[in-house]
């Protein structure tokens, strides 16, 4: 009982940054070699780098007098660090610190659970939240501004939709933006009105930034402050590597300030957003990589559409359930191909949002007009989302060497309210992760934080079963395009590390890669596959130290 007391305590420590090398054993351990899944019961690294992988059969070293530290690994279950390839780092951050509406049941109950957030944050100007999904709620309306006024007449509120891409004001939020009848809506957005015509307290998409300019800018150092908050939580679940769809330059300099400063738990691959003034200027200087690979911007992100739940995102047809409404471009045709352009031309990876089917085929045609040299098409230029396709587009990924970075958790949050937006035929085309493998792309898997939950085995589970945690629907939604596990833990793991160009460093455990790898309380490849949600991570190691533990 004591050797095993032992051999925990071990488990659990940090790894010393002297460290020459570590042998873990009794693990349970997996990882991806040439598409084929590969077992192994022990593994060694030296400082930040994989060593060997031992497999049954295999004679394990005799550390004896060497300066070979060993860890007992129990029999745990031990993975690559997964990888999330869209996420939003700073945005996940705030959402700790701000009030949670996610899985409200009612607009009255979101209201009130920003009066509990206030109650406990008096000092705050502005009350801030996330989470709210009118489609949730009875009669799946969107809110209003007096639901809000009779707890904050005299504050101002601002409460982002789940998906992002709409946001819900108070009347002071809207007094302080100088909102009127007359407002007129911009471009790419949507002021949702009453029946008089006057703003309800809903905006889409490019019509959020008439409140959002209105609110102080965070600064860098608070900034600094909510990443590390944010990428600790991350370790926790078991990611090692995210990259982050859409910074600011702002958020980009904290970013290298931390990395200056050796404080990023995990390794961040950052997307420029083209939406920030000073994006041409930053695409000037170069494509961004510290030395020890923990930072890394060299794509930009682009966002052609909005989203499915508030009927943003852009459809050929009529929404089956809004006649004649088809969403919001937030582009014009000429300035979205002269975007994408300008960021090939700098030798950067364009990566696109684009959920609805008109949105997709636009960028896919951008795609076709400018990868017409074998170095543009080596960028591997992605679309952030893939929701929604034609079926004749779902093979030009493969043919333009598109990758489709994708969310499997959408799905599930998506299937009650997916094929009334789209009808039965369109929905043939969405979600459609098997028809694209089965085309051979390559599919990046991330889970959209704080828009989902960052968990990974979340994500993989929604993957290999096409249901929820309660087990619905019954043999899965549209189980069809149910991928195999080793497809999902390929999606989280060595295609999502090809989607960052760092397919060479991470993404399996090879040795001469990185020793990025995570400890797990279940095997997942044999584990029922309705409880590979339930996973828990034990420990979480980076560059060869432990950043995590249970």
């Amino acid at each position: 009982m004591k050797n095993k007391l032992l051999s925990l305590a071990l488990l659990l420590t940090p790894a010393l940054a002297c460290a020459q090398s570590t042998l873990i054993s009794n693990i349970n351990g997996y990882t991806l070699k040439e598409n084929r899944l590969l077992s192994f019961n022990a593994i060694e690294f030296q400082d930040d780098e994989i060593t060997r992988l031992y497999q049954s059969g295999d004679k394990l070293p005799d550390i004896k007098g060497q300066q070979t530290r060993h860890i007992n690994g129990e029999g745990k279950t031990l993975l690559p660090g997964l990888i999330d390839a869209h996420g939003h780092v700073l945005g996940y951050g705030l959402s700790l610190l701000r009030a949670d509406l996610t899985n409200t049941a009612s607009e009255l109950e979101a209201a009130k659970r920003v009066l509990n957030y206030a109650q406990k944050n008096k000092d705050l100007t502005w009350l801030q939240g996330r989470g709210w999904n009118q489609v949730q709620w009875p009669g799946k309306s969107f809110p209003g501004a007096a639901s809000l006024d009779q707890y904050f007449p005299d504050r101002p509120v601002w409460l982002r939709r789940i998906d992002g891409h709409a946001g819900w004001a108070n009347s002071k939020a809207m007094a302080l933006a100088g909102i009127t009848k007359d407002t007129v809506s911009p471009r790419g957005g949507e002021i949702i009105r009453d029946s008089q015509g006057n703003a309800s307290g809903v905006f889409i998409d490019n019509a959020m930034t008439l409140i959002e300019s209105k609110i102080p800018p965070l600064t860098i150092t608070e900034q600094k402050a909510i990443l590390v908050k944010a990428m600790n939580a991350l370790a926790a679940v078991g990611l090692t590597s995210v990259h982050d769809a859409g910074i600011s330059v702002a958020n980009l300099k904290a970013y290298q300030a931390l990395s200056r400063e050796q404080k990023m738990p995990i390794r961040v691959n950052a997307m420029l957003d083209i939406t920030d003034k000073q994006w041409r200027d930053v695409l000037k200087q170069g494509p961004v990589r510290s030395a020890d690979d923990f930072l890394k911007m060299d794509s930009v992100k682009v966002v052609a559409d909005g989203a499915l739940g508030s009927r943003g995102a852009a459809l050929i047809e009529d929404y089956s359930d809004h006649a004649g409404h088809k969403g919001l471009l937030l582009f014009s045709d000429k300035k979205l191909l002269e975007v994408m352009k300008t960021a090939m031309d700098a030798g950067f990876q364009v990566n696109t949002h684009a959920i609805g089917d008109n949105a997709n085929k636009r960028v896919l045609d951008n795609y076709q007009q400018l990868v017409t040299t074998s170095d543009k098409r080596a960028l591997r230029h992605r679309v952030e989302h893939a929701q929604v396709l034609r079926l004749a587009d779902i093979p030009r990924f493969k043919q333009l060497g598109v990758i489709a970075s994708m969310q499997a958790t959408h799905a599930t949050s998506d299937k009650n309210m997916a094929q009334d937006r789209l009808g039965k035929d369109r929905i043939a085309g969405a979600y459609a992760w098997q028809k694209l493998l089965q085309t051979g792309a390559t599919l990046a898997a991330g889970s959209d934080f704080p828009i989902e939950s960052a968990n990974p085995f979340y994500g993989l589970h929604a993957s290999i079963t096409r249901q929820d945690h309660n087990n619905l629907p019954r043999g899965g939604w549209f189980a069809d395009e149910k991928m195999t596990r080793q497809q999902a833990f390929k999606s989280f793991s060595l295609d999502a590390a090809y989607a960052g160009h760092q397919e060479q460093l991470l993404g399996s455990l090879i040795p001469g890669k990185k020793a990025d790898f995570i400890l797990i309380d279940r095997d997942i490849f044999t584990v029922k596959a309705e409880e590979i949600w339930q996973t828990q991570v034990v420990s979480t190691w980076v560059n060869g130290k432990q950043v995590y533990q249970k």
